[in-house]
């Protein structure tokens, strides 16, 4: 990724934020000569060595996945910042953004108490507090059904690259004209954008 340095993160707990944070993922391989792109949730493991998933069967992409580098792409808020909303007319449209990108090693899961687990915790991680699911409480045959239908794999992290892109390019004064622009919107990519400047501005 093309990370110019004032965007780049040199903070190891601010990547792995990120990737918590924002957990769908889109994970990128070779396949049959070209690239192939899969859009899943990934977990970060507890030792931070590890990203787990797995794949629908159907899908060809596991097939040949087993020890490529692959790229996992997480993106986080990001949104459009308008010329206007500065005080020259002297410039261009451009975009802010959060992004990582991990690199890694594919290995396949085949140990069905692993992939459970990796799940178990997806749903521990997404059903909301006080959700009156549980995946332990579903029929076991039924569980043992679906693991049969997908397969597990774990990328094993060589490289991780962060980019939080906030305007830092410009002067204070500027980026103050463009977090004021992006609170007065209602959607919720801006109003986290304009969070995350607001943070960089007093660090």
């Amino acid at each position: 990724m093309y990370i110019p340095s004032h965007f780049e993160i040199d903070d190891d707990l601010i990547t792995y934020d990120i990737i918590e944070k924002n957990g769908f993922a889109t994970l990128i391989s070779q396949h049959q000569g070209g690239p192939f792109a899969t859009h899943l949730p990934l977990s970060l493991d507890k030792s931070r060595e590890y990203l787990f998933g797995h794949f629908a069967r159907p899908n060809p992409q596991w097939k040949e996945i087993e020890k490529q580098e692959v790229l996992a792409i997480f993106h986080g808020p990001h949104c459009y910042i308008s010329p206007s909303w500065y005080e020259t007319q002297t410039t261009v449209p451009t975009w802010n953004y959060v992004a990582v990108h991990v690199y890694g090693q594919v290995e396949l899961v085949d140990d069905e108490q692993i992939v459970m687990n990796s799940l178990a915790d997806l749903v521990l991680k997404y059903e909301e507090s006080g959700s009156s699911y549980q995946l332990d409480q579903v029929d076991a045959n039924y569980l043992a059904g679906l693991s049969k239908g997908i397969q597990g794999f774990r990328i094993k992290i060589t490289r991780i690259e962060g980019k939080v892109k906030l305007s830092q390019n410009n002067p204070t004064e500027r980026q103050k004209l463009v977090i004021q622009q992006l609170e007065n919107r209602t959607g919720e990519d801006e109003r986290k954008i304009a969070s995350l400047m607001r943070e960089n501005l007093r660090s």
